[in-house]
């Protein structure tokens, strides 16, 4: 068998397959801006430009995807997220990389290394970590890469990060101020107020009641406080909620007596019933989307992650450090009935729903194509491949679902849900993914050989949708 030596590993036509993905991709889709309207990026970043030291600091820090392919070589933890230089913790990813064959984070990997760093002719490993390390460091000293230069180099317009109601959002206020760099908005992510049976939740109410300026005792109290939150986020611009929702419940809202009961016993140090957190759950979720209708917001909920599975390393690293899995709850019911509720007083905001259980996209898909609205297109929306699902057979089999059950035409396309300026190659990864299924079909014969008019289609999935879907009121 004799090997196709013309074929370059990862070229300029990686992953398209054909003459129609590569023009769909080239001429459409490359060069689009980027609109990443669900990130975790650290704000203080973006707003001081941040230069980066070397690449532990831009590339390993936080990274979930990256510590759990080195948990999985067998690289000690103390290497990975304990108390060594930078370098050692670079040389323990460098020798976990060469594993990663046939995993997204290899592909991931050199397109971050290529763009924006220019280093597209070494393969990183143990043998070649030195030389990416000391090339890297030399790159990142320049102008180009500040966390300005990356995101220009990726033709970033929008960022949206992901912020508590209790925070200051004077970091977004001073970048805003600046006028440099791209435009940075807030997310409202309201999780902690809706979890009223986590251990913490008392003293949340103490960090809300300061951030909000009103004292907490009351169920009016607590949707007085999030009013106050949400003005604040809306004056700088906030368009977007974001909900993690474990397993999606929905019960008939208690009155508002019982509420202040629910709310009293909990902030006494009680535990609350099943029936109770439940019905405080989904009153508060209930006021909360009627709210984001009202403005105008567009609501997220991120559905099905068991988070935090191994108590071991909960206790000796903390809370959100990889250590989490793919939940396998059914919630069709008790979603619909959300939505519902919501939709039958013409209450419910534009909404995008994320599922991390592929097993669901039918369902999901097809629950949201029941709650449309006139002048809407795409109100309710099966959102993008996310977190265990976003490589490649995860992407083609949400945007097949996309096709079959929805219109492909009004999807708002790839987000990174990250926390590294780097992982901006997501969209070219997606990109390149969507082209290439699309010319598939077109050679095929299943779409029409008219590349303007599925190139429109490209341009709209790639930036046009998510620009209308934010901010078209």
């Amino acid at each position: 068998m004799k090997f196709n030596d013309k074929i370059e590993f990862m070229g300029k036509d990686f992953l398209l397959e054909n003459e129609a993905a590569r023009r769909l991709y080239h001429e459409h889709a490359s060069i689009m801006p980027i609109c990443d309207y669900h990130s975790h990026l650290d704000p203080g970043e973006i707003a001081n430009n941040t230069q980066f030291d070397n690449l532990t600091q831009l590339w390993l820090k936080g990274d979930h995807y990256k510590w759990r392919a080195m948990r999985c070589a067998g690289i000690a933890e103390q290497r990975i997220t304990g108390d060594v230089s930078d370098r050692e913790r670079f040389q323990a990813w460098a020798e976990t990389v060469p594993d990663c064959l046939g995993n997204p984070l290899y592909h991931w990997t050199h397109l971050e290394l290529k763009k924006p760093l220019g280093i597209d002719n070494i393969l990183l490993s143990s043998d070649t970590a030195e030389e990416v390390w000391r090339e890297s460091q030399h790159r990142l000293a320049t102008p180009q890469l500040s966390a300005h230069g990356m995101l220009e180099s990726f033709n970033v317009r929008t960022i949206c990060t992901t912020d508590d109601p209790v925070d200051s959002l004077e970091i977004h206020q001073r970048h805003s101020k600046a006028g440099a760099g791209p435009t940075m908005l807030p997310t409202f992510r309201a999780d902690s107020v809706l979890k009223i049976e986590q251990p913490g939740f008392v003293d949340y109410l103490a960090t809300l009641e300061v951030a909000s300026g009103v004292t907490i005792q009351r169920y009016d109290d607590l949707l007085a406080a999030l009013f106050q939150r949400l003005e604040h986020f809306g004056s700088l611009g906030c368009c977007l909620s974001d909900h993690s929702l474990e397993k999606p419940v929905f019960v008939e809202p208690p009155a508002v007596h019982e509420l202040d009961r629910i709310l009293d016993r909990r902030r006494r140090g009680k535990e609350l019933s099943s029936a109770e957190a439940y019905g405080f759950t989904t009153a508060v979720l209930l006021w909360l989307g009627q709210e984001y209708a009202r403005r105008g917001w567009v609501m997220q909920l991120h559905i099905g992650a068991l988070r935090d599975l191994s108590q071991r390393g909960r206790r000796e690293i903390g809370a959100n450090s990889g250590f989490d899995a793919i939940g396998d709850v059914t919630y069709a019911e008790p979603l619909a009935a959300l939505l519902d509720a919501l939709d039958s007083q013409h209450q419910l905001p534009r909404t995008v729903l994320y599922n991390l259980n592929a097993r669901d996209n039918e369902m999901l898909a097809g629950l949201a194509g029941s709650f449309q609205s006139d002048g809407i297109p795409g109100k309710v929306q099966f959102g993008a491949a996310w977190w265990f699902n976003d490589q490649r057979d995860g992407m083609e089999r949400q945007l097949t679902t996309q096709m079959q059950f929805g219109l492909l035409r009004h999807f708002v396309g790839m987000l990174t849900d990250s926390r590294s300026l780097l992982s901006f190659s997501r969209h070219e990864y997606f990109r390149r993914i969507f082209c290439q299924m699309l010319g598939a079909q077109i050679e095929r014969g299943e779409l029409p050989r008219d590349l303007d008019r599925v190139g429109e289609l490209v341009r709209a999935v790639c930036y046009d949708n998510v620009q209308r879907y934010l901010f078209e009121r």
